[in-house]
C-alpha cells in the first residue's frame, strides 16, 4: 500500500480550509480550531509549508499565515514534497545512489524511475483547490442557514468561529 504520512494529510486540511477561507491572514489556534488539527501540528507544518513557498507568514498583531498563491496554482506534490521530501515509490529516486544496500546487484536499479515520475505527475495534476471540493458521493451533514454543524473539538459553530477570527466560516 502506498500512503502519505499523517503530516501530509493534515497540511492538505489545513492548506483547503486556507483555500477555503480566501486572502484572510490566519493564526496557528485559528487554524487549529478551524481544522481541529492540533496546535503544534500547524505550527510544525507552517514551519514546513513557508520556507517551501506555500506560505507567508505576516508578523505583528495582525499577523499569522495566509498561502502564497491562490489554490489553483498549487500542486499537491508540492505539499506533499514540502512535509515528506521527494516523491519517490522506493529508495532508487532518479538513480540517486547510495540509498539502498544492494543497488550494485539490483536488476530494477534505474527502472523504478518510469513509475516514480508517473506518480509524481499524477500528483502535480492535482490542485488544492481540486481538494476543496466536497466530494459529491459522500452523504452531507445537515446544515442549517445558521450554520450549525459544529466542530468536534470545541463545540463551537463554524458561523461562530469564523465571526470570532473575521473570516468567513
Amino acid at each position: 500500500m502506498i500512503k502519505l504520512s499523517k503530516m501530509t494529510d493534515y497540511a492538505v486540511v489545513v492548506m483547503a480550509r486556507m483555500a477555503r477561507d480566501g486572502a484572510c491572514v490566519q493564526t496557528v489556534p485559528q487554524l487549529a480550531e478551524r481544522t481541529g488539527v492540533p496546535a503544534p501540528t500547524v505550527a510544525k507544518l507552517m514551519k514546513l509549508l513557508a520556507p517551501a513557498g506555500l506560505m507567508e507568514s505576516h508578523r505583528g498583531a495582525a499577523g499569522g499565515y495566509r498561502l502564497t498563491r491562490a489554490a489553483e496554482g498549487i500542486s499537491i506534490a508540492e505539499i506533499i514534497t514540502a512535509v515528506d521530501g521527494p516523491i519517490a515509490l522506493t529508495a532508487c529516486v532518479d538513480g540517486a545512489e547510495g540509498h539502498c544496500d544492494v543497488e550494485s546487484l539490483c536488476p530494477m536499479r534505474g527502472n523504478w524511475d518510469k513509475v516514480n515520475r508517473a506518480v509524481r505527475r499524477a500528483l502535480e495534476e492535482v490542485s488544492l483547490a481540486d481538494m476543496t471540493a466536497v466530494p459529491t458521493f459522500l452523504p452531507l451533514p445537515e446544515v442549517g442557514p445558521d450554520m450549525t454543524m459544529n466542530n468536534r473539538r470545541t463545540g463551537r459553530t463554524m458561523r461562530e468561529i469564523g465571526e470570532k477570527h473575521g473570516c468567513d466560516a
